[in-house]
């Protein structure tokens, strides 16, 4: 009997509802709406969800229970796990950033006092910056309401994650350095896998890849006169080359149809050229995936 693999998602917060519709466009479905369940099956036989909290997917998926796992950068370098970072998914994209109150004359981390109190819940990666810096810390862990710290007293500067800045603004704190670009990561076992396991692995790679291959791409399909074919291929930009046939008009005009594939950013004066050209009968297309 074929054993049942697992791919860990976040449970909570803001990777859930980006990592689900990755999911769904790559085409592997679940079979249960029930957000209690903690492990869920999918279409894909041999494949199923198990829901984790999203800073503990890197620990799970070093161990090899989860052969891959959809987590942020940031938990993967918090927890130190010995995984293998496939890919980076587009979303869920955050800076840590060490933040002080508005009103401090602090502009850098170099200004921090010596053994200036820092609140976070990333002690690690609090701890590495501050040793590369050669500035002793001393490091306040919180699970939660770290933007509070200050105000409470407990700490002169937090370190945490920032998507817009508001929350900091809202509690009197402004951002005065980065030390880490963070975004969801697709992440795997470093644990021997193959067989039916690098099989799946493989397959899920491929299809998450072509997935975001496809983003801010567009299928155009066009109609182009025989006296302009020339001009309108060199205008059109391409992967490996447009599709050419030729139409059998019922006209008896010399026609031809062009397919090819565009960035979405530069199909508004593409078409406008197109039609300078004389292109009739633009078609622009979605597309789901894109593979190579």
């Amino acid at each position: 009997m074929s054993r049942t693999y697992l791919l860990a998602v976040p449970s909570k917060g803001r990777l859930v509802e980006p990592t689900m519709r990755l999911l769904s466009q790559v085409g592997l479905k679940t079979s249960s709406t029930d957000d209690r369940a903690l492990i869920v099956q999918t279409s894909w036989p041999s494949l199923s969800l198990v829901r984790l909290r999203p800073e503990d997917i890197p620990s799970i998926v070093e161990t090899g229970a989860a052969i891959m796992g959809i987590t942020g950068l940031d938990f993967v370098l918090e927890s130190e796990s010995d995984v293998e970072v496939l890919l980076g998914l587009g979303f869920g994209r955050g800076r840590i950033v060490l933040a002080v109150p508005e009103k401090s004359k602090i502009e850098r981390p170099e200004d921090l006092p010596e053994n200036a109190k820092i609140a976070t819940k990333y002690v690690n990666i609090t701890k590495k910056f501050f040793s590369e810096l050669g500035k002793k810390v001393r490091i306040v862990r919180v699970s939660g309401s770290v933007e509070a710290m200050p105000i409470l007293g407990a700490a002169d500067a937090i370190v945490d994650v920032m998507s817009t800045g508001t929350t900091l603004r809202v509690h009197g704190l402004r951002p005065v350095y980065t030390i880490l670009e963070s975004e969801a990561k697709l992440i795997m076992t470093r644990e021997d896998v193959n067989g039916e396991a690098r099989y799946i692995i493989d397959k899920f790679v491929t299809l998450v890849r072509a997935v975001l291959d496809s983003q801010g791409r567009k299928l155009i399909m066009m109609n182009v006169p025989g006296h302009t074919l020339e001009q309108v291929l060199k205008v059109v930009p391409t992967m490996e080359g447009p599709s050419i046939a030729k139409v059998v008009s019922r006209r008896g005009v010399d026609m031809w149809e062009v397919i090819t594939v565009v960035n979405e950013d530069e199909l508004p004066d593409l078409v406008m050229r197109l039609k300078e050209l004389g292109v009739k009968d633009i078609l622009v297309l979605n597309i789901e995936k894109v593979i190579p």
